[in-house]
């Protein structure tokens, strides 16, 4: 195992989380998320985006009633595609829920760092389908511009005239996290003050979700929906696709004390793997899952027994849920059969990229605001699942430190700290 010097007076530069930006299917802002949090109830339903018949899973969580004029100009709306419009949308969120007006940032100390799993690939499917129909002068002319995966970062730089350090990584359904763990290296590094950093996914089309229909991967339980997402639970059989984004402001510490911002949460480690293993299925002993939660607690210069709540991947798949509670075993030890572990994914389904940074976000809302939410439709624990995953109602109890995991295709494992700012 790896542990962690305790060194508090190391002169690494503290990093704040100051702002959040969140569209999902259960609410968008910092405050509509939690408010849909507190809802208890599942977004997942039939596919109203296309015809999913052909496929034997038929269910997702789609965003609703999204409009992009409500974020930016409709030139700009216009030369992007969902992916884009929810980057810059979320991104504007962070911003103004943190205080910060761009223009009085100094531009090239200001670092963008997303992920997204597929990119624009659902709108470059859109415009295949435009081509075979009418040929190319169907087909938009900013689609190569629209659908690159580093649009996301880009067009966040763009709309904010933002020069750091700028990038989107593709790292499956941990690239949200990844994202916001480089941001946190910028930051600490002295080479930016400010970071944007989360994650966009707009997966919803018929040829990015059959390919995961088609390895088997996602629910069939077509006939009850709000029900597929059931992390844990014994019957669980695949995840449920869903679309979304989250953004965070991160700062250095003292430059949003000296602006008197309000702090959620203190963003103090992050670690990432990969098991070298298999592209879709997890190291089955959790090693390297593991590996990524210590190397991020010896980053926060923290031990296992600080943690209070863990904000698990909980991908509702058979292979992954125990796996990752193999790993949380393994780190906290006894201990971790009282440490409450929620997984949220039963509520916005699984957005892939931007996974990770929805549940960064809702871990430094559990801090700010004391409270756990639960893992939905849990019914009947998988007994290799016999961890105490807060079923059935949220808890109201104080969190001081939080981990929060992401995992993805690939073997790529990565794993956030939050601290209270107090």
């Amino acid at each position: 195992m790896i542990i962690a010097k305790r060194n508090t007076g190391n002169g690494r530069r503290r990093v704040a989380v100051t702002g959040i930006g969140c569209i999902t299917p259960v609410g968008s802002g910092a405050d509509g998320l939690w408010a849909g949090l507190n809802r208890s109830e599942s977004a997942v339903r039939r596919i109203t985006r296309f015809d999913p018949a052909p496929f034997r899973s038929q269910m997702a969580a789609e965003v609703d009633g999204f409009d992009p004029a409500d974020h930016m100009d409709g030139k700009r709306a216009k030369r992007l595609d969902r992916f884009g419009q929810f980057s810059v949308a979320a991104a504007r969120m962070a911003l103004d829920d943190a205080g910060l007006d761009s223009q009085r940032l100094r531009s090239d100390r200001v670092a963008v760092q997303m992920g997204s799993a597929l990119g624009g690939v659902a709108y470059a499917e859109e415009q295949h389908g435009a081509y075979l129909s009418e040929g190319p002068g169907a087909v938009n002319p900013l689609l190569a511009l629209a659908v690159f995966a580093g649009a996301a970062s880009c067009n966040i730089a763009i709309e904010f005239g933002f020069t750091g350090p700028n990038s989107t990584n593709g790292m499956s359904c941990a690239s949200g996290a990844i994202g916001i763990g480089h941001a946190l290296r910028l930051i600490r590094d002295d080479e930016v003050d400010v970071a944007l950093a989360g994650g966009a996914e707009c997966p919803l089309s018929p040829l990015s979700f059959g390919a995961f229909a088609l390895i088997r991967a996602m629910s069939k339980r077509n006939d009850d929906p709000g029900t597929a997402s059931r992390p844990f639970d014994r019957d669980r059989d695949g995840f449920v696709m869903g679309e979304g984004a989250a953004l965070l402001v991160l700062e250095e510490w003292g430059h949003a004390v000296r602006r008197n911002a309000r702090i959620y949460a203190e963003l103090s480690g992050f670690g990432t793997t990969v098991d070298g293993y298999h592209m879709t299925a997890p190291r089955p002993d959790g090693a390297q899952s593991a590996r990524a939660i210590e190397l991020a607690l010896a980053d926060a210069a923290a031990l296992p027994d600080e943690v209070e709540y863990v904000n698990a991947h909980a991908s509702s798949t058979r292979l992954n849920d125990p796996v990752e509670t193999r790993a949380l075993k393994s780190v906290l030890g006894e201990r971790a059969y009282r440490v409450p572990v929620s997984g949220t994914k039963g509520y916005y389904g699984h957005p892939l990229g931007a996974s990770g940074a929805v549940e960064a976000a809702i871990s430094a809302l559990a801090i700010e605001r004391g409270w756990v939410p639960p893992t939905l439709n849990l019914y009947e624990p998988d007994p290799e699942c016999d961890l105490d995953y807060v079923a059935g109602e949220g808890r109201q109890t104080g969190v001081g430190f939080v981990l929060s995991n992401s995992f993805g295709f690939g073997g790529i494992n990565a794993a956030l700290v939050f601290r209270s700012p107090a």
